[in-house]
């Protein structure tokens, strides 16, 4: 199994790419394998995944993950082909259906049908990157290549991967995706539901065995309680969001942070391991400086060991 880290840069940094290129080179050196990157409304993922790439090739990059409101599929993908071609294969592209606080009070654009808007996404995405070419009219989305849509370099084909936890974006996914990100769904959710339905979705649609990229918040620390506690308070916006409830609720936990692995290096290894046996190919921790950097640190040496 195959551990990870999301890179952000801290509060107050000077240059938020310099920062994360330092934090990329540390979490090689620890021994991790992938750096995942979030996209928000401030720096580019794909763009910051493909510097990071090119600058310590040791390292498989992620972006986790774009939302299909606000943008089209052509400019996602010549995002991700030029990150793939930056990094000679080793870039991953994450989408997510996203929430109505993005669609609608960012892009002033109605959060209206997310799976049938994925679907068709996930639709034109993997036409453009098999092929550099589409022509689709669907009833959310349309496109056309008048001139070709690829970027020489940009092999192998660049891995869809879907931020997928309700029943229907997981057949969405297990149909059109090469596998999901999920986020705050434990061992429990996972193994029982999420997995199985994936599965089953990719069986009937003929692919191969989805990829789980299970994306953790999670840190190493002696003081668990108080850690806790502050994580709590950062994690409650997830609670508010249908899928995100819905997730914490079949992994047994009430609220956000009860799916957080927070504890010494004990506690942290035997979860990492219950979520490979609930079907994680793959575990990204997230949040790992909530503790202060010495945890940080602390953390990505566990993970760096795990990873090896």
């Amino acid at each position: 199994m195959t551990v990870g880290v999301s890179l952000n840069a801290p509060a107050g940094t000077a240059n938020q790419i310099d920062a994360v290129l330092g934090q990329a080179e540390e979490a090689a050196a620890a021994g991790l394998r992938t750096a995942w990157f979030g996209q928000t409304l401030g720096a580019d993922s794909p763009q910051l995944a493909a510097l990071v790439g090119r600058a310590v090739p040791s390292l498989e990059v992620g972006t986790s993950a774009i939302p299909v409101f606000g943008r089209h599929p052509l400019t996602v993908a010549s995002q991700a082909l030029t990150a793939q071609a930056a990094t000679h294969g080793r870039y991953h592209l994450g989408l997510a259906l996203g929430s109505r606080l993005i669609a609608e009070g960012a892009f002033r654009e109605p959060f209206e049908r997310p799976v049938a808007r994925l679907r068709e996404f996930l639709t034109v995405l993997r036409e453009l990157i098999n092929t550099g070419s589409t022509e689709f009219e669907g009833e959310l989305i349309r496109a056309a290549t008048p001139l070709p849509a690829t970027v020489p370099g940009a092999e192998p084909p660049v891995p869809l991967l879907v931020a997928a936890m309700g029943p229907q974006a997981l057949r969405v996914s297990g149909e059109l995706a090469d596998g999901i990100l999920p986020y705050l769904a434990g061992p429990k959710a996972l193994g029982e539901h999420i997995v199985p339905a994936l599965t089953a979705a990719a069986e009937a649609a003929g692919r191969p065995a989805p990829r789980v990229v299970a994306l953790v918040h999670g840190v190493v620390t002696d003081d668990a309680d108080a850690v806790r506690a502050r994580v709590a308070e950062k994690l409650a916006f997830y609670e508010q969001i249908p899928s995100y409830a819905r997730a914490i609720e079949l992994s047994g936990g009430q609220r956000a942070v009860d799916v957080a692995v927070i504890g010494d290096e004990e506690t942290v290894a035997a979860e990492i391991r219950r979520y490979r046996d609930a079907g994680a190919t793959e575990v990204v921790f997230a949040g790992t400086e909530e503790a202060g950097e010495a945890a940080r640190l602390r953390t990505w040496k566990l993970l760096g060991e795990l990873a090896g």
